[in-house]
């Protein structure tokens, strides 16, 4: 009836005794709480105090209990919650609180945790080592052409290096190719102006080995320990740590969506910066290994084994590096790589000591 004004609530009248059941609306009239059919004809009624309604529990029916014994049922919770704190009555049952938090939920969050870390510890590793293992040599080639394409167009320059100055370096470089996995064949040395990328060296997957003038001019005139860091490159290189990283990176970024599906890019950089984080000790060891290549090579070759200790010696001395390891580092720190070179040149020379 128009002159009710607005239903509270729809949903179904029940006799009392009854299984039978009807369509009905709940609307306050004059002061009482009443059900009528859609016809408007009043099927229950009483007032507030008399009719008993129950708690919320989640997404439950509310049961509205008239004086008669009838009884009706609705499924819209939330219209009797406003009606309730409209009549400053409101009230949330202990069991529907609960509810609220989501226990179920809470339990699913820490096992997608958990999951993910034994995805990231145990099946990542073995999916990269699998990876690795298939990947066909056109494939490092193709990654390592567009990668330099890319650091030539963006951060690399033309080399000013003299002929002479070159030429040296180069036949260091032979010589430690010579003696490595890939033979000389498998590596291709690259000069080049580092610019921000300032005094550096470094590997891509497929042998290319870039060197920049600005680590060229740090080594002064000492060619071996420029070539002692090249056999630290191609120690990375020979044992893929290139590629292990690329594919690691893949399976970290991977599992991110897997578990966090669209979550904006805010939270995206968060977790992929804290996949970031944690394969840290990873490069750590991959340097490590790298570092002991390095000293094996130089000694096959010929030349002197503690060259790659003297570079950390003058990373120390000039640009003043004393940084120790820690879980924020990339590398081991250079004071600790210096001495575990040495370490290892001693134990090399003197196995029976």
């Amino acid at each position: 009836m128009a002159s009710d004004g607005p239903a509270i609530a729809h949903g179904e009248w029940h006799p009392r005794g009854s299984s039978r059941s009807l369509p009905a609306s709940l609307l306050e009239r004059a002061g009482r709480l009443a059900v009528r059919d859609e016809t408007g004809a009043e099927l229950a009624g009483g007032s507030l105090s008399s009719i008993e309604i129950s708690s919320r529990v989640g997404r439950i029916p509310r049961r509205i209990t008239f004086p008669d014994g009838s009884l009706f049922e609705t499924v819209d919770n939330d219209a009797i919650d406003r009606f309730l704190a409209g009549k400053g009555c409101a009230r949330e049952g202990i069991v529907h609180r609960l509810e609220r938090f989501h226990p179920r939920l809470i339990a699913f969050v820490a096992a997608t945790i958990l999951l993910g870390a034994l995805i990231y510890r145990l099946a990542l590793p073995a999916l990269v080592e699998v990876a690795v293992a298939v990947t066909p040599p056109i494939v490092p080639r193709i990654m390592s052409a567009s990668t330099l394409e890319t650091m030539d167009q963006t951060l690399l320059g033309e080399s000013k290096l003299d002929e002479a100055r070159r030429g040296r370096i180069l036949d260091g470089f032979r010589r430690i190719v010579a003696e490595s996995s890939g033979g000389e064949a498998g590596y291709t040395l690259n000069f080049r102006k580092g610019g921000a990328v300032g005094p550096n060296a470094f590997a891509l997957p497929d042998g290319t080995l870039i060197l920049t003038d600005e680590l060229v001019e740090l080594a002064g005139d000492d060619t071996e320990m420029i070539v002692g860091v090249l056999a630290h490159e191609i120690g990375h290189v020979e044992h893929k740590h290139s590629l292990r990283q690329i594919y690691r990176a893949a399976g970290v970024a991977a599992l991110i969506m897997l578990i966090a599906g669209d979550i904006g890019s805010g939270a995206e950089d968060v977790l992929v910066q804290g996949g970031g984080l944690l394969s840290l000790s990873y490069s750590r060891s991959a340097e490590a290994e790298a570092d002991r290549h390095s000293v094996e090579l130089m000694m096959k070759a010929g030349l002197d084994p503690t060259a790659i200790a003297r570079f950390f010696e003058l990373l120390e001395a000039k640009l003043d590096d004393h940084s120790e390891t820690s879980i924020f580092s990339t590398h081991p720190g250079t004071p600790e790589r210096r001495k575990a070179i040495l370490d290892m040149i001693a134990e090399l020379r003197n196995p029976n000591r």
